[in-house]
């Protein structure tokens, strides 16, 4: 999504990075946060609570832009559900999605909104959890999304607990629990 390579001008941002309900930009999730000296105390805190360690602000400053960054996201896609005229281009086969709604026994026949809506909430699934996936690929400090981040992307979040079971999970369970990250609980 770098703009750079696209070809296009330097202010131009282009349906693709725009997915996300703004602009992409690499500092834009692991950013550096100011240094903050020793003796300084975070402001809205109060002295009993002791003093948070830089890696604790960074963190904190990361999730806040990361919060940012999912709500942006998720307000995008409302906007775009609601201005939506054309229903017939889909970026997921028609026919495959049929085909999951018939994996279901108890379904006999499937009317002709069920597959356009399911698609988009497909589309939908697949945009956040690439999201999810993404920052833990940036946290990590490289520029290729790897299974484990996906992995990694659907243990800390409590909606994906459905997956857990189904995502591999040799390699990446030292490294999600050696984070400081907490797992994310989501209303849905």
């Amino acid at each position: 999504m770098d703009q750079q390579g696209s070809g296009q001008p330097p202010g131009v941002t282009t349906s693709t990075s725009m997915l996300y309900g703004a602009p992409y930009h690499a500092n834009q999730v692991a950013g550096p946060s100011p240094p903050m000296s020793a003796g300084a105390q975070t402001v809205g805190l109060p002295a009993s609570s002791g003093q948070m360690t830089q890696h604790q602000l960074v963190y904190q400053h990361i999730h806040q832009q990361q919060q940012q960054q999912l709500q942006s996201f998720w307000g995008n896609q409302y906007q775009e559900i609601e201005h939506i005229n054309d229903f017939k281009n889909h970026s997921l086969p028609l026919a495959r999605i049929k085909k999951i709604i018939k994996a279901d026994e108890d379904v006999r026949m499937i009317s002709a909104e069920a597959p356009i809506v399911f698609t988009r909430a497909c589309e939908m699934f697949i945009l956040e959890l690439t999201l999810r996936a993404w920052n833990h690929t940036e946290e990590s400090k490289r520029w290729t999304l790897q299974k484990n981040d996906i992995a990694a992307a659907i243990t800390r979040t409590d909606i994906f607990d459905f997956l857990v079971d189904i995502v591999p999970r040799e390699g990446f369970k030292d490294e999600v629990l050696a984070s400081s990250i907490p797992i994310e609980n989501f209303p849905v």
